[in-house]
């Protein structure tokens, strides 16, 4: 084997040990839009929420990748969504 492969075996063997240990080098921290936490506390599926919503789930997905921002009653909505998730929940079981 060259040292080359040995060097990076050892190199991929120190970071697992550092992970295990709880010594990252960085962490990254990953925020959810603002409709992505939305339909993650009232916990169904992007079509079912984009449904739910009354628009398309194009629209939905641009939003929750932040390609877009929802704008008017849109905002309403998912606010009411992210405070009472179970309100949601309720219209999405009639």
């Amino acid at each position: 084997m060259d040292s080359e492969m040995e060097q990076f075996q050892s190199d991929l063997l120190a970071s697992v040990r550092q992970m295990k240990a709880g010594k990252a080098a960085r962490s990254t921290e990953v925020r959810l839009s603002v409709a992505a936490e939305a339909r993650a506390k009232v916990g169904i599926s992007q079509t079912a929420f984009a449904l739910l919503l009354g628009v398309s789930l194009r629209t939905l997905q641009d939003w929750e990748q932040g390609r877009r921002q929802p704008t008017g009653a849109a905002q309403t909505l998912l606010r009411v969504a992210s405070q009472h998730p179970e309100a949601l929940r309720d219209l999405h079981a009639i």
